[in-house]
């Protein structure tokens, strides 16, 4: 399996321990970037993994503050990674976006078997697993407790979790008919704006985001890659099916995993709106669930990526107590 392996350290201040290492890799066929802080090889001495499956875009460098705390607030013990969306990166140039790829791994299902493959071929099976879920990355776990319920799972924390009626919600009606309907008609200003410097494109993704008073920057570099190549129309492929699939709650799975299940709902979120929280919360009182009073965005990685790791990492620290 070719993989590529590239330092991360270019804007980030860290010591020793914490020098991410971005891993460039063939998953089900298709183009896989891994961002690992901490161990960057597991065996059998490990027995966390902190795994971050991302929202869409599925680009692991969005996450990169969020894992540099977590990895940080347990005193760098247990590696963090985060394992990108099938096709959701810019391939080194010694790579292709594919490999003999399996049939629809960009779609919806495509990417829970790409996640369940990764932990197959890269994780010893021993491995205790705190899977951390944003958005649909949320619906990803849930399926992937459910299509293997050998995995050795300690917690799995459910950020912004888009895991029902996604074509229901506000942001998903107005969605719903580009993803859909005219996704390609989107493909050409995106193949054109592929064509810009990459200099240039940084500018104009600064100025978008220029609302945003305390942008993280090193958002910026990852989007930049989005807008290169088939990244970006690899996500709105993925996103269509979202609006498709994700229809009723999968309460089977939730019921079963409670006790492991952690919740985290936005007080503003067009993705999710807090009638799924209540609605949740209603179904099973038992269970943890959290309702956000810091007005964190959905797309929390732009700006609160160090505050919502903090708050991650408290809620599972005694979990981890040995």
């Amino acid at each position: 399996m070719p993989l590529l392996r590239v330092n991360q350290m270019d804007n980030m201040v860290t010591d020793g321990r914490d020098e991410p290492q971005t891993d460039f890799m063939y998953c089900c066929g298709a183009i896989t970037e891994v961002l690992k802080f901490g161990s960057c090889q597991l065996h059998s001495g490990h027995k966390v993994l902190f795994l971050i499956i991302p929202g869409n875009p599925g680009v692991v460098g969005f996450y990169r503050t969020f894992m540099h705390t977590l990895h940080s607030m347990f005193g760098h013990r247990h590696p963090v990674w985060a394992v990108s969306h099938a096709g959701h990166c810019v391939p080194p140039d010694s790579m292709d976006m594919v490999d003999e790829a399996e049939d629809d791994v960009f779609g919806l299902n495509g990417q829970i078997e790409h996640k369940l493959a990764f932990l197959r071929k890269h994780v010893p099976r021993e491995t205790s697993l705190v899977l951390v879920g944003h958005s649909i990355g949320c619906y990803i776990i849930l399926e992937m407790m459910k299509r293997n319920p050998e995995l050795k799972i300690i917690k799995a924390v459910m950020l912004f979790p888009t895991i029902e009626r996604m074509a229901q919600t506000p942001q998903g009606k107005v969605m719903t008919p580009v993803l859909c309907h005219m996704r390609y008609v989107a493909y050409l200003p995106l193949f054109l704006l592929s064509l810009l410097p990459e200099g240039l494109k940084a500018g104009l993704i600064k100025l978008v985001f220029g609302g945003i008073p305390s942008l993280d920057h090193t958002v910026v570099q990852p989007t930049v890659g989005l807008l290169s190549g088939d990244c970006a129309a690899n996500a709105m492929y993925m996103g269509g099916q979202e609006m498709r699939k994700v229809l009723e709650r999968d309460n089977i799975t939730i019921k079963k995993h409670l006790e492991k299940l952690i919740f985290y709902y936005g007080a503003t979120d067009h993705w999710c709106p807090v009638q799924y929280y209540h609605e949740i919360k209603e179904d099973f009182p038992c269970g943890d669930f959290r309702l956000c009073e810091n007005g964190f965005r959905h797309a929390f990685v732009l700006d609160a990526g160090t505050e919502v790791a903090k708050m991650v990492a408290e809620w599972i620290s005694g979990e981890l107590r040995t």
